[in-house]
């Protein structure tokens, strides 16, 4: 086997990854050590059988290999999931602004489907003040730069986000319907690499779909008729965890690249530019890596603390936090 296996870029885009929130640190952007988030092994415990060849051309040991880094094949166990990095401006004519935190958690376990797995998901994401010390409070209301505005600052809450994995890529995301791209199945083979000890994966996806925000209706949070986003993962795992067969989880840390419009919060309308996030995650089997701010947060109200938890069920439909705020929010009044 080569150091890199081989792969058409397009599969990449085929690929959806909204449900990655990752996982795990209080840090402010560094993630732990792959050891401090190994899954200890109960030696009575049964092995849960799944595909450990290590064959980065066989699509169900990429199903399997994807599914422990974005779960739990044992089934019965929970994975969670934390990412945090700052949020930028990006405006023609002018250098890149920082503008806020966001820091996310994420729960969610497997349950079997016809060829492989769904993944049921829950996550949630605040954005909190940015210093050169680091992440401060949780932002209730976030003055704008940009117009001068004082701004109610909206949260991402998706309950649920679920998606299969299985021998073939998934369809995009649907958004609602919003999102028609209907691709012809494809083998579900992964762009792996190894570098010495270490296993890399490179996941992107580019979509182009209506907004659920259409401008006639939210002139003020809508970005536009359409929506432009890129979602650029890059996954960085032990690579003797990946082969360890008595480990049904796999601990991964990483980076999460994302171009998109304004966030409709911000009220900026069709004003020329978008946002960059550039964002650490970590994925394990504990939740006791969030900062202390954002688990007060999530225990503060019952609507907030179930995101302590992954969906006991799979109900739906799955949204995106535009989606979501189209349906939860009403347009601004006009300035």
């Amino acid at each position: 086997m080569s150091e890199q296996s081989k792969f058409d870029p397009s599969r990449r885009e085929m690929l959806q990854l909204a449900a990655g929130l990752g996982a795990a640190t209080a840090a402010v952007a560094a993630a732990p050590s792959m050891a401090a988030t190994k899954k200890k092994v109960d030696p009575k415990k049964p092995k849960v059988a799944f595909n450990n060849t290590m064959n980065f051309m066989d699509p169900e040991w990429n199903r399997d290999a994807y599914a422990r880094l974005q779960g739990d094949v044992d089934m019965t166990s929970t994975r969670y999931g934390w990412l945090g990095g700052p949020v930028m401006g990006v405006v023609p004519g002018e250098k890149i602004r920082p503008l806020f935190y966001m820091e996310g958690f994420s729960t969610c376990r497997l349950v079997p489907v016809e060829g492989g797995y769904r993944k049921l998901l829950r996550e949630i994401v605040v954005y909190r003040e940015l210093s050169m010390k680091g992440p401060g409070k949780i932002l209730e209301t976030w003055d704008n730069p940009y117009t001068g505005e004082t701004v109610r600052v909206v949260p991402i809450m998706n309950d649920p986000f679920n998606y299969n994995i299985t021998l073939t890529y998934p369809d995009p995301p649907s958004f609602g319907g919003l999102n028609k791209e209907k691709p012809p199945a494809m083998p579900f083979i992964l762009p792996w690499s190894v570098k010495g000890d270490m296993l890399h994966l490179t996941t992107d996806i580019h979509l182009y779909y209506p907004n659920a925000l259409q401008p006639e209706k939210w002139p003020r949070e809508s970005a536009g008729p359409m929506v432009q986003v890129s979602e650029l993962y890059r996954y960085y795992i032990n690579i003797n965890d990946m082969k360890n067969p008595n480990l049904s989880q796999v601990p991964c840390s990483g980076c999460w690249s994302r171009v998109t419009p304004w966030l409709p919060w911000m009220l900026m309308g069709m004003r020329a530019g978008h946002t960059l996030y550039m964002v650490d995650f970590t994925g394990a089997d504990n939740p006791g890596h969030m900062s202390a701010e954002l688990r007060a947060y999530l225990d503060s109200t019952p609507e907030r603390s179930k995101f302590l938890t992954p969906p006991d069920s799979d109900y739906g439909p799955s949204l995106s936090s535009l989606e979501n705020y189209a349906i939860k929010e009403t347009p601004a009044p006009a300035k």
